[in-house]
């Protein structure tokens, strides 16, 4: 599913009760300075990350602490964000000038604690090459370094290394549980393009060998994912960007099932099983 960019209005994209990615919640939260906003999912753990500017996060009404580093766009400094348990109550307050905060959340029965990860605390990984055209870095703001303080949730940043080339390649999914090749996560993607005039195009492919089919995807594009195969690609010129969610149905690592295929290319793009091996 592809919604293209308007003003939310601090409006969910997904919901709590959405039936396109159920595992999956994603809102896009704008404020001015000295603006507050406030949510309690009762039944998500989620997790609070400026695209840009600074807030305070407050949880159950006890301050957590203070987050984002980032003024003109997600290009502009090192991500930060926080962690939110499951039906805890959250306050965002905007500090800077004007803020924009993605809020992540998954699906999660249990209480665990609240937190922050600062920019010292990301988890960085650059794979592919430009020769492959696969060259990108991915930064995990809850990802391998937070396994055992989160429930099922996983969110990073991704960035194409240059203008142009591909993302999510070889083609995989990740749609069924069939433990231990396979797990079922929901996925959801924010883009943005530097230049922001920049575009690219989300591929579908939901059975093998069958024809897929592509989103255009422009600044502000979002993309759900719940069946499939999916890679994407940014136009030469242009460098790409897309806020990720995953969540998983019955544990939080993720296990892709690689599209035949394409799969022997996992043999021939640097670093790519490293980077894999990052989604726990």
């Amino acid at each position: 599913m592809h919604i293209p960019y308007s003003d939310n209005k601090n409006q969910a994209l997904f919901g709590e009760t959405n039936k396109t990615v159920p595992l999956v919640y994603f809102n896009i939260i704008n404020l001015k300075k000295g603006e507050s906003y406030e949510y309690q999912l009762s039944k998500h753990e989620s997790s609070v990350v400026p695209a840009t500017g600074i807030v305070e996060i407050s949880v159950d009404d006890n301050k957590l602490g203070q987050i984002g580093k980032r003024t003109t766009d997600v290009w502009d400094g090192e991500p930060e964000g926080s962690y939110i348990p499951t039906n805890s109550k959250c306050k965002i307050t905007c500090l800077s000038d004007s803020s924009e905060c993605f809020v992540a959340g998954g699906i999660y029965e249990k209480k665990l604690e609240p937190f922050l990860v600062l920019k010292e605390e990301l988890d960085v990984v650059q794979y592919g090459s430009d020769d492959t055209k696969t060259h990108r870095k991915i930064k995990h703001i809850l990802g391998a370094k937070h396994h055992d303080q989160v429930g099922r949730l996983l969110v990073n940043e991704l960035y194409t290394v240059g203008a142009g080339g591909w993302s999510g390649f070889p083609p995989h999914k990740h749609d069924t549980d069939e433990l231990p090749h396979e797990t079922r996560h929901d996925e959801v993607y924010n883009y943005r393009f530097k230049p922001g005039h920049g575009f690219g195009v989300q591929i579908m492919q939901l059975e093998d060998e069958k024809e897929g089919f592509g989103y255009q995807l422009f600044n502000g594009s979002t993309i759900a994912i719940n069946k499939g195969y999916h890679p994407c690609v940014v136009a030469p010129g242009y460098e790409m960007y897309y806020f990720t969610i995953l969540v998983g149905l019955s544990q939080r690592s993720l296990i892709q099932s690689f599209q035949k295929t394409h799969a022997y290319q996992l043999e021939t793009i640097p670093g790519i099983k490293d980077m894999i091996a990052k989604y726990k």
